[in-house]
């Protein structure tokens, strides 16, 4: 590194330090944030760096957070992106590559899916051209069951697409299963999630493909960004190829002729030769992030599990302040899970003296912040009432979430006096109103 570098970066620690002093926490005063980026002087030196350097395009922090977040997961192959929307997105639609053969998805065929969930776990599976089989949740865990998801099994289920539900693992090792059984590719939504376990095993690590955002509100954040993992090199070439424009070739940036074969292929009805880096096999888009947000990455994974401690505190010192509180259902883990929380989720039991809006108001005009179930139930959405869909079963507890249900905060930047003023705040509201 060179002395004018070195001296550069020594003044933005110095900035980041002048810009982040604490202040202390004035009750009813000071926002509690229900989620947020956590970002420290490395984090800030780390984007300057980048900066300085002029690495404005995917490249070298993109191919070394990729290889790091494939071994911390446990997986073979990562791919990142700008979104974790684009991530799903990629995710469902790698599933429809012709070269998957008879294994391919085709229009019409279905896809298992949850109504209370956030739109783009389902999007992907509508634009391409696919029908979503809806399937109701439990409230407390606000997943589904692999009973439900059993039942939905029919003629034309090619595959289930499922989120962890704010950070809860779904029970995949039984669906996981059911889709073995049936012949059907499973994809984890795991943008909530990561860090969670279900038997001691890592969510993301179950389906043929998973997904993960780097949004400012997950678990580590890229300011945007998301990634598809997956252990099958076939999907992961196809992702690849969808993401990098629907290109064949898999030549990383500004490299040549990997293959050795860039003048010598045959495809389609080109002429024999055609240069390889511009010859497509999927109809795709350039979905890459770029090394300024994988940079920021690669400081923020180093915090990965200091980072879920704490949001696995925050949960619980929520969940025993609020144990007994009247008029509300308190979440509960899936069974044989360990979640990585996103939020804490309550619902306003039906014979409350009380409403969502009521409690959700109040903790509002106390700067605590809160936020919906994401849709609630999707299919009563103006955006969803002319597509093409199926339920099976009720969505009862769909709309229970949609009416009754919202989350408050445990993300690493609240501190146990911010827990404890929500705890404080939630109590004080339901007794007065009793």
């Amino acid at each position: 590194m060179s002395e004018a570098k070195a001296l550069l970066l020594e003044q933005v620690r110095k900035y980041h330090h002048q810009q982040t002093r604490s202040v202390p926490f004035v009750p009813g005063v000071t926002p509690v944030l229900p989620s947020g980026a956590v970002l420290d002087e490395n984090d800030r030196v780390a984007l300057v760096e980048a900066a300085l350097d002029m690495n404005i395009a995917a490249g070298a922090s993109s191919i070394r957070f990729e290889r790091l977040f494939a071994k911390l997961i446990g997986l073979r192959k990562s791919y990142l992106v700008n979104s974790g929307s684009s991530a799903n997105l990629l995710a469902l639609t790698a599933l429809t590559s012709p070269r998957l053969g008879d294994r391919r998805l085709r229009a019409g065929d279905e896809v298992i899916t949850v109504a209370a969930g956030f739109p783009t776990t389902v999007n992907p599976i509508l634009q391409n051209g696919l029908v979503p089989v809806f399937v109701d949740i439990e409230l407390g865990t606000y997943n589904t069951t692999a009973e439900r998801v059993a039942a939905a099994i029919g003629p034309r289920t090619r595959a289930i697409m499922i989120a962890h539900a704010l950070g809860n693992p779904f029970p995949v090792q039984e669906i996981a299963d059911l889709a073995r059984e049936h012949g059907l590719y499973l994809i984890e939504d795991n943008c909530d999630a990561v860090g969670a376990t279900y038997n001691g095993r890592l969510t993301g690590t179950f389906g043929d493909l998973s997904t993960v955002s780097f949004y400012p509100a997950h678990h580590i954040t890229m300011g945007e960004g998301g990634s598809v993992l997956t252990n099958n090199l076939t999907l992961g070439r196809i992702v690849e190829s969808l993401r990098n424009w629907g290109r064949d070739c898999w030549c990383e940036p500004g490299e040549n002729d990997k293959c050795l074969k860039r003048f010598d292929f045959q495809f389609g009805t080109l002429p024999h030769g055609y240069d390889h880096k511009y010859t497509f096999s999927h109809v795709g888009y350039n979905l890459k992030a770029t090394d300024l947000q994988a940079a920021l990455g690669l400081t923020q994974l180093r915090k990965l599990d200091e980072f879920g401690a704490a949001r696995q505190r925050n949960w619980q010192r929520l969940r025993d302040g609020l144990e007994g509180v009247p008029g509300l259902m308190l979440p509960e883990p899936t069974p044989g899970s360990e979640p990585s929380w996103f939020g804490f989720v309550l619902t306003v039991l039906p014979d409350a003296p009380f409403t969502r809006s009521d409690l959700v108001l109040f903790l509002e005009s106390r700067k605590i912040g809160t936020r919906l179930l994401f849709a609630g139930n999707l299919t009563r959405h103006p955006a969803y009432l002319d597509q093409q869909y199926r339920v099976v079963g009720d969505l009862t507890n769909s709309d229970v979430v949609t009416e009754r249900t919202f989350w408050i905060g445990v993300y690493p930047a609240l501190t146990a006096e911010m827990i404890d003023y929500m705890i404080e705040s939630i109590r004080e509201f339901v007794a007065g109103r009793s």
